[in-house]
């Protein structure tokens, strides 16, 4: 896949629909059905998101995916000695808000801790993460998946959440085969990361993948992370295993660092048919670390997991406890509430939510709940549909199918997104909108 592919695929949301078809005729999509006696998955996720702010999670750093190596490190990052890190208050906002978007219970004191390990893009030897406490816990988020004739029909599922952490990220190690050499850039080290912990309450690729999907969509919506997989903005790690229905959980392996929903899908299911062969052929399967190669559609060992490793979490002495107050009337006296993260302020702030977008299309449109999700997946589509029946007075139905089959099958011919021609036919809308009332079900795009 090339970059601009890459860097596309992150920035424009295909349709629901769309990939899921595409999941859905993967080889191994009848893992999602159970059987009594049958060996059937178990999967759960840990997801790092990185932070949507303009500077670093400790340091006054900028964030910039772009820039030339090493271009953005500050003494703390490079982690010099008597350098102290000072919290960035957006950050503990974004895992704040992400936390209420996913019904978790905001702890109103978390602490820090330093998970020591040694490897060359962490210069201090150590990560501050919250081990011990973190910021928020005991969520649960619902996704849907499109089954049935052409998706017509939408089955909900539920996922609990563990647990939302705020940490700093390492930098990159950029190998070198051809001078055998191994370089380090480290503008990436520290930027802000929310660790959110998926319980294992998934059963195939399919299902994890649709989970994934519909955080991405909430945190684009909320603004707290862009979620660009392809730039290292979201990143999967799956803990996968299989057991037959009623007995305990098997070992489980850990495939890491799955950069694209679609692979993310086949991994799991590679890695679940791999398991019950092992399991089949009378062996035994190895609590591993794992990646997925995306060339030949199988997941290889990193690593194996059997010695635990003593990581020495320990108290960060230099960050004390994190305090967030549920309204202005719980602050201190002697605290300004413009200085203090307050909870009630940001759950008042809270944009209206995908899934909520999603019922409130069908309900108020009268539209089918598959094309309520081809509207809320691709960026922007939604807010040109309503633009468009404000404009031409047609039938929501009528606007619908244009856009489903007209617009976007003009936008995929000449390989462009919503936002790219969508927004710019809104800002000549005097000019537009007339065409529409005469065009509105052909292919004619204003000019």
């Amino acid at each position: 896949m090339s970059n601009r592919s890459r860097e596309q695929e992150g920035k424009r949301l295909l349709p629901l629909n769309s990939w899921f078809s595409f999941i859905s005729t993967s080889y191994f999509d009848p893992l999602c059905l159970s059987a009594p006696h049958h060996l059937v998955g178990v999967v759960g996720l840990e997801i790092h998101a990185q932070v949507n702010s303009n500077t670093k999670l400790f340091s006054s750093s900028p964030v910039c995916f772009s820039a030339p190596p090493n271009s953005l490190v500050s003494f703390f990052d490079a982690s010099l000695p008597g350098t102290l890190p000072v919290l960035n208050r957006r950050c503990v906002e974004a895992a704040v808000m992400t936390g209420l978007a996913l019904n978790c219970t905001i702890n109103r004191k978390s602490l820090f801790d330093r998970k020591h390990y040694f490897y060359a893009d962490l210069p201090a030897g150590y990560q501050i993460t919250q081990q011990r406490q973190p910021i928020a816990v005991d969520g649960m988020m619902t996704y849907s998946r499109l089954e049935g004739k052409k998706g017509s029909q939408v089955i909900r599922r539920n996922v609990r959440i563990k647990q939302i952490q705020l940490e700093q990220d390492s930098g990159k190690s950029l190998h070198d085969d051809v001078h055998s050499q191994t370089l380090i850039d480290l503008n990436r080290a520290g930027v802000g990361l929310m660790e959110l912990v998926m319980e294992p309450d998934m059963s195939c690729g399919e299902e994890a993948a649709a989970a994934v999907r519909e955080l991405q969509l909430i945190l684009q919506a909320l603004g707290t992370c862009q979620g660009n997989m392809s730039e290292g903005q979201l990143r999967v790690d799956a803990n996968v295993s299989v057991h037959r229905p009623g007995e305990p959980l098997g070992i489980r392996t850990e495939v890491k660092n799955i950069n694209s929903v679609r692979y993310l899908a086949r991994a799991i299911d590679y890695e679940i048919q791999r398991q019950i062969d092992v399991l089949q052929r009378g062996g035994t399967v190895q609590n591993e670390t794992r990646a997925y190669d995306s060339k030949s559609g199988e997941t290889i060992p990193m690593r194996d997991k059997e010695g635990l490793q003593d990581y020495r979490f320990m108290p960060e002495p230099n960050l004390p406890p994190l305090i967030v107050y549920e309204d202005n009337a719980s602050l201190p006296t002697g605290i300004d509430a413009c200085q203090a993260v307050v909870v009630q302020k940001i759950r008042e702030g809270l944009p209206e939510l995908p899934s909520v977008k999603r019922d409130r299309l069908v309900q108020t449109y009268g539209i089918l709940p598959e094309h309520s999700f081809t509207l809320v997946n691709e960026d922007g589509l939604v807010e040109f549909f309503e633009a468009v029946l404000k404009a031409t007075k047609k039938e929501p139905r009528k606007v619908i199918g244009w856009v489903t089959n007209e617009l976007l099958g003009h936008l995929k011919q000449k390989d462009m997104s919503v936002t790219e021609i969508v927004f710019g036919m809104l800002q000549r809308k005097t000019l537009c909108f007339s065409k529409f009332r005469e065009n509105l079900m052909t292919s004619q795009l204003c000019s």
